[in-house]
């Protein structure tokens, strides 16, 4: 509501409303693909692999006895799985950049 006053009084706004038509209107590829690969993967992985080894090490109790420490090593364990996964999906993007 405030934003309309302000255009209101502005001896611009044809202008401004111009532009903002241009941008509409302009045809580009879609960056859905790119933007859950680039942030809802990783997230989705972290969240898989720290259950999946939770889950691996609460199976192996004789060699860590405490809940703290598997969940530390469970934590650590997902996140290098994690930023591995990063790693290459940024290896496949320079790739497929090289290739365009």
């Amino acid at each position: 509501m405030a934003q309309q006053k302000f255009c209101e009084d502005c001896n611009q706004k044809h202008d401004c409303r111009e532009v903002y038509q241009k941008l509409g209107n302009t045809k580009g590829p879609s960056v859905v693909l790119k933007a859950v690969v680039a942030f809802l993967l990783p997230i989705l992985v972290f969240i898989g692999c720290l259950a999946a080894f939770e889950a691996i090490l609460a199976k192996v109790r004789s060699l860590i006895n405490t809940k703290e420490l598997r969940t530390v090593l469970s934590f650590l364990l997902a996140l290098s799985v994690t930023f591995v996964l990063i790693l290459i999906i940024k290896a496949i993007n320079k790739q497929l950049s090289k290739n365009k």
